[in-house]
């Protein structure tokens, strides 16, 4: 049995590594279509605050630890088709591998808005090492940084530039910051926050255009308000799309990302997907979403590797999950923190002390939070989440005051693990 693995992020990873543990006999090809070692996108940001060396990004840190595990690593590997049909992969240079078990780890990569300037010499990314060494060439103390986009990954990314002593602005064109995690109390908590550690933030704005400085920094933002914004560097960070395209003509049904099942099998059989690119079920919803987050990721792979091994395990969901720590301000979102329809919700918000509680039930279950400041819970919130644990009574108590949440898991939790009354 040959398995091939398609991307070399922590989903490829864990499952090349699953394979070998649930398929000792088989041949496990792990495909990167970088030049570099597997490593880790989230640890970039260590890097460019320089508490870690290059080789502090990658996945494992022993030398031959691919080799010793007998698992095959092809670099610069880039995948341009797949003939299903055939089972075998057509890489760029004419190369074409074989394969009886294959696994889409892809990921994603950045969406490029269309803004004239895009393509200006001093516009990057964030994504790749590559993409990096550019940025810590050019973010010296001092010079001027306007990062576009102030979502999940945006925020990571301006930690580093704000410890690199940039002169930083941050755009977005939402009227928060982390809009897809936050609401608004939370989201302007952030941006006051930001400011007061000298960061320049401007909310409902949309950069018009990137153009040639004035000789002291060599590119200038436009922004629609007419201001203009000197820059020595800018970085894009707006979003992300799973890579599919390479996967035209093969049957594959894809839609934010690859369709899978709940064995994380794609439409065509024998063709999986993990990680950034697969469109798998989602736990509190029921329905099917890409959740780009690294957890997901390597349950994604652990998961699908068992299936490919035919060793079956269903996928039970994940759950959408964000922590984030902007400049000392920790943020997390959990489930469906949005609300639901007809649901009830509490909050806390202590602005003073950039706290902040938000919790989402529906009736007796919490199916939904949101927090800043509050880090104590982070654990307790997921579990009474992902366990589907009726509050009863706690619902109330919860209501008049959520930062119980501690007491209500421990009170729920053991009161169903010994079979002790249902609370009134």
């Amino acid at each position: 049995m040959k398995h091939v693995i398609v991307g070399a992020g922590p989903a490829g990873v864990v499952a090349a590594e699953h394979l070998r543990k649930y398929d000792p006999q088989s041949e496990v090809l792990l495909l990167s279509g970088e030049p570099e070692p597997p490593y880790s996108r989230m640890a970039i940001p260590y890097y460019l605050i320089d508490q870690i060396e290059e080789k502090g990004t990658h996945l494992r840190k022993q030398q031959d630890h691919f080799r010793n595990s007998g698992i095959e690593v092809k670099t610069s590997a880039w995948v341009e088709s797949v003939d299903a049909q055939g089972r075998r992969l057509n890489l760029k240079g004419g190369e074409q591998i074989g394969y009886d078990r294959l696994l889409l780890a892809t990921g994603s990569r950045p969406v490029i808005p269309p803004i004239p300037g895009m393509d200006r010499d001093g516009v990057h990314t964030c994504w790749t090492l590559q993409d990096a060494r550019g940025i810590v060439e050019r973010a010296k103390p001092g010079a001027h940084v306007v990062l576009i986009g102030a979502g999940f990954i945006g925020c990571i990314i301006l930690e580093s530039l704000a410890l690199r002593k940039t002169e930083l602005t941050v755009v977005e064109q939402q009227n928060r910051m982390v809009p897809r995690m936050m609401d608004d109390t939370a989201g302007g908590l952030i941006k006051r926050w930001c400011e007061s550690k000298g960061v320049s933030v401007h909310t409902s704005t949309k950069v018009e255009a990137v153009e040639a400085g004035n000789g002291e920094h060599p590119l200038s933002v436009k922004l629609d308000h007419g201001a203009h914004v000197p820059a020595d560097l800018v970085i894009v960070a707006v979003g992300v799309q799973s890579n599919t395209e390479f996967l035209d003509g093969t049957g594959v049904k894809t839609v934010q990302g690859v369709l899978v099942d709940r064995h994380l099998q794609s439409s065509v059989r024998g063709i999986y997907a993990a990680g950034d690119v697969a469109q798998g079920l989602d736990f509190s919803t029921g329905e099917f979403s890409v959740h780009a987050v690294q957890p997901t990721a390597a349950d994604h792979g652990r998961i699908a590797a068992s299936n490919m091994a035919g060793r079956t395990q269903e996928f039970r969901g994940s759950v959408n999950m964000n922590v984030l720590d902007t400049l000392g301000l920790i943020s997390s979102s959990f489930g469906l923190w949005m609300g639901v329809e007809g649901g009830d919700s509490v909050e806390l918000h202590e602005p003073e002390r950039f706290r902040y509680l938000n919790l989402q039930f529906q009736d007796d279950l919490l199916v939904g939070a949101s927090a800043l400041g509050l880090t104590e819970h982070v654990g307790v919130i997921r579990g009474l989440i992902q366990s589907k644990v009726r509050l009863r009574g706690w619902k109330q108590k919860l209501m008049d005051d959520p930062t119980r949440l501690m007491e209500a898991y421990l009170a729920r939790t053991q009161a169903i693990g010994h079979n002790a009354p249902v609370l009134a």
